[in-house]
Order: C-alpha cells, then structure tokens, then sequence
C-alpha cells in the first residue's frame, strides 16, 4: 500500500472536519501505533499480517491528518526494545521496513506534488545495513519537501536520544565549538534526534495502554496526551476526531503552561550569561580588573551573550554537517 493514501473526505466527515477546524487545532500529532499483534491474534492471523495492516491504518491516518491541516505526524514505528522481541518477528518487521521504504522510492513523485518530507528519527547503526541505505535514499529524497513532514522513529527510545544529544554537547565541547558554561536545556532540545520540528501539540496512544514506553519524554513535557482504547488497525477517523476534541478543551492550559516554561527558560538563560559574563576572567578582559559598573557590566554581558550565541551556531552547523554526512555516507555518493 502507498504511503499517501489518496481520497476525499465523506460528507458527514467533512462537516466534522469543518467544525473542528474553528476551533484550535495541533499542528504537531504523535502517535503511538499499539495494538497491532493483538489485533492479529483476535483476527486469528499471522503477527505479520497485523504488522501489515498496521502500516496500511497510518498511511489512511496521514490521510485524514492531510485534510484536517495537521502539517507534521511523528509515529513510534520501532522501539530499541522491540529487538528483545523473537527472531522471527523481528526480521518480519525489518522485511516490512524494506518493502515499505522501497515503495517510498517508487513513490518520489507523489511525495514532491504533496510535499513530504520523511524524517528517520533514532539510531540507524542498529539496523540492517541494507535497510540503512535504503532509509538514507528516501531522507535524502524527501529532505527538500517543506508542505507536511513525517517523521518515523525508528530504533529509538527517548531516553536513548537523550543520552545521544549529551554525547553529542560533549563532542563538541572536545572539539572546542562550545564551552561547557554553554550546555543548557535549550541546547540539549536542539541536539536531539528531532531537533527539526516543534514539539507535539497532541500524543495518542492506542490500544488501552496509558504509558508512553519511552517515546518522546523531553518533547511531551507539554503535550496534550489522549489514550484511547481501540487497536491501532482499527482506528477510525473519528478516533482521531475525539482526540482533537480533547486537545481542543484543554488547549488554554496547556499553551499556558508551556509560555510559563518558554519564559522561565529565558530566565535561566540570562542568569547563567550573567553569571559566566561578570566572572572575574571576563571582568578582567573588558573592565580592566576594576569594580564594574552598570554600563560595564551590560556591556560585558552583550558581548558574552553575542560570543555564546555565535559558538552554539557554529556547533550546530557542524552537528548537521556531522549527521547529513551519515546519510550521504550510506548512498554511497549518490540517490541512484
């Protein structure tokens, strides 16, 4: 099945559609896609096949997502935990990945005329190399696309990622990009495996779990998160339709929250640049070892804010040097 489900919306569909589009709507949906087994063992099929129709469910739920003007999905496609899963099953799954990122590449034109861009988030270096290659070729296809993105998390975890994005502030303190008076929250967030896109408005999880199984702690810190109860192969468009409703009736405070988060980070920020830019180092370079006053002292901290500012922007170039070289790196030079 193609990853863009084409088709319109019925009528009573688009009228919900309509209606729910007044009010606010996420721009950002996660979605953790859980059921799949269990619905092949209550349809007395083959774990595969539930595997199967799984995908066929997110290629309709894009769809859907498409017409409500939800631009960016991100799905928990496979955990790092799922490799303790059997032989069998897992080689499946990885048999999956391939044909269905075959069939994205058949597919180039299609995702240009509706400008998607595929995003792979998670540790590649864990897959098949076969499969590696095949996911650089289609981030490298899409990467230019800029209408909705999808982004497949794939061998990941959360905490994994996080622990990634501290390796990477180490490594570019070692290379002498950044100082270590430089790592910071704001920073980390941008060294994560999904520093590209804004955090999700909205979480769903199916299947009657209430847990997110380490999928995307630091990003859903505020986040609205609905848990529903059908399995995933059998989610509906008025599944996703109640779940807006409820990003819907608690939107207000959980935009609060997050501009009280936004701003108390300003704060932490600016508190730590004047800490590091009135230290008795810097005081000596621009105040000539005397006592500062408050002209001195601002304009320390301007020149300490513009200095760090430049070093995390070097940092950051080099980290997406670093990464989009691993992509190239696997096509072997090319998308041929």
């Amino acid at each position: 099945m193609s990853w863009i489900k084409e088709g319109e919306l019925n009528l009573l569909e688009k009228i919900s559609a309509s209606i729910l589009k007044a009010g606010p709507m996420p721009k950002h949906v996660a979605f953790i896609m859980d059921g799949n087994r269990r619905f092949a063992r209550r349809k007395n099929m083959e774990r595969q096949e539930g595997h199967m129709q799984g995908f066929d469910k997110l290629a309709e739920t894009l769809r859907w997502c498409k017409h409500l003007n939800i631009q960016e999905v991100t799905v928990y496609a496979f955990s790092i935990e799922n490799f303790k899963r059997t032989k069998d099953e897992v080689e499946g799954l990885m048999e999956l990945a391939k044909q269905k990122f075959e069939r994205l590449l058949e597919e180039r034109e299609n995702l240009e005329k509706h400008g998607v861009c595929i995003r792979v988030l998670g540790d590649l270096n864990l897959l098949p190399l076969d499969l590696q290659r095949l996911i650089a070729k289609a981030v490298l296809a899409t990467r230019a696309h800029n209408k909705c993105f999808l982004n497949v998390c794939f061998a990941y975890t959360s905490r994994y990622e996080m622990t990634n994005a501290v390796r990477e502030m180490a490594w570019g303190v070692e290379q002498g990009l950044i100082q270590a008076s430089d790592v910071s929250e704001a920073l980390l967030s941008q060294c994560l495996y999904s520093n590209n896109s804004p955090n999700p408005d909205l979480l769903i999880r199916t299947s009657g779990e209430v847990r997110l199984s380490d999928f995307l702690l630091w990003q859903t810190s505020h986040t609205c998160l609905v848990f529903q109860s059908v399995l995933w192969p059998e989610y509906s468009f008025w599944n996703l339709c109640e779940a807006i409703l409820q990003y819907q009736v608690n939107h207000k405070s959980i935009q609060n929250a997050r501009d009280v988060h936004r701003e108390h980070q300003k704060l932490l920020q600016l508190e730590a640049d004047r800490t590091c830019a009135l230290s008795a180092e810097h005081l000596q370079r621009h105040g000539n070892g005397k006592p500062a006053d408050a002209g001195r002292r601002q304009e320390a901290l301007s020149h300490y804010v513009a200095r760090r500012q430049e070093r995390v922007r070097h940092f950051l170039e080099a980290l997406t040097t670093k990464r989009d070289s691993f992509f190239t790196d696997l096509c072997d030079g090319g998308l041929a």
